[in-house]
């Protein structure tokens, strides 16, 4: 991490975007995300891809300002219809944020790919951060689990793929904008959002920059039924085994838990929920917001003491 003092979030942490003092007061986030398409729909995947890389700014707290398209696309082999609506398809949430389309760069590839590079503002006093985490926290998710899996089986083109994509599109463009409210209402400190490293993997990042350890509790956590199912029949990303394996070192899973939740608990997720902690007497406060604001929550685990370092993630 760079010792600029105006550098006041970033890598050291794996937070999911930079903030940077402004001269004036105040911190500007930056983040930026692109990737292969996850769905076979132009414009539901630049609704994703946009999601996805707005997200990143919510989790810190942030409200997002500006937004700058990245397009890599096979002109040459691919129909133009497919680069313009998933350009629409990005356009539309990016609005639908509140935020400046702002332009863009483009470039011919032989695939496609395609997210965004987003610019916001945050309070550098009241932001959410990866080490945010404090001991009695509850452990709050506002996504189901399991987009990893639902994406293989699409491309894979298994029994159900029809049903696959319609949970995908509409879980995983959905914008995540209660961040910078629970923040600013709920006093959330610690929050990150669950994307590749599955929810074990950003969980276990948590607790290791929070200095805490974490007990999660697999029954309590949201999964879609289709990918368990799938998940259950060996269907599992190289991403999720990648994760599982990683933080295996440090993850101590009750054998109580069955294996295909143990497994997509790993997941690569693509757009998920946002992952944070709330001090257990604003727990009822936090859940009721929640509700206020239309948008679903669960909670899912409890923030301890380290017993040991590098601090261990509990899975019963």
């Amino acid at each position: 991490m760079s010792s600029d003092p105006r550098l006041l979030a970033g890598a050291e942490h794996n937070e999911d975007a930079s903030v940077v003092a402004l001269p004036g007061g105040g911190g500007l986030v930056q983040t930026v995300d692109f990737f292969t398409p996850v769905v076979n729909n132009a414009y539901q995947f630049g609704r994703i891809a946009a999601a996805n890389a707005l997200s990143d700014v919510y989790a810190m707290g942030g409200t997002p300002l500006s937004a700058m398209n990245i397009v890599c696309f096979p002109i040459k082999t691919a129909p133009r219809h497919v680069l313009s609506d998933m350009l629409r398809g990005g356009r539309d949430v990016i609005l639908q944020a509140g935020a400046v389309l702002a332009g863009g760069h483009s470039v011919e590839d032989d695939e496609i790919k395609y997210g965004l590079a987003v610019s916001g503002l945050v309070d550098p006093d009241s932001m959410a951060t990866n080490d945010g985490l404090r001991p009695g926290d509850a452990l709050v998710l506002t996504k189901p689990i399991g987009t990893g899996v639902l994406a293989t089986g699409l491309k894979a083109n298994w029994e159900g793929a029809d049903r696959f994509a319609e949970t995908l599109h509409a879980w995983c463009s959905r914008l995540n904008t209660a961040g910078p409210k629970l923040v600013a209402e709920c006093g959330v400190r610690g929050m990150t959002d669950v994307t590749g490293f599955g929810l074990g993997g950003h969980l276990l990042e948590m607790a290791q920059g929070s200095g805490v350890s974490v007990l999660l509790r697999a029954g309590d956590v949201p999964v879609f039924d289709e990918a368990l199912e799938l998940v259950g029949m060996g269907l599992l990303p190289a991403g999720s085994h990648a994760n599982r394996d990683f933080c295996s070192s440090v993850v101590q899973v009750d054998e109580s838990v069955d294996a295909p939740l143990r497994d997509l608990l790993f997941d690569a997720q693509t757009s998920g929920g946002l992952l944070f902690g709330v001090p257990s007497d604003r727990l009822a406060e936090t859940r009721a917001r929640m509700r206020e604001w239309g948008e679903p929550c669960w909670v899912i685990g409890q923030v301890a003491e380290a017993k040991s370092l590098p601090a261990v993630l509990t899975i019963r």
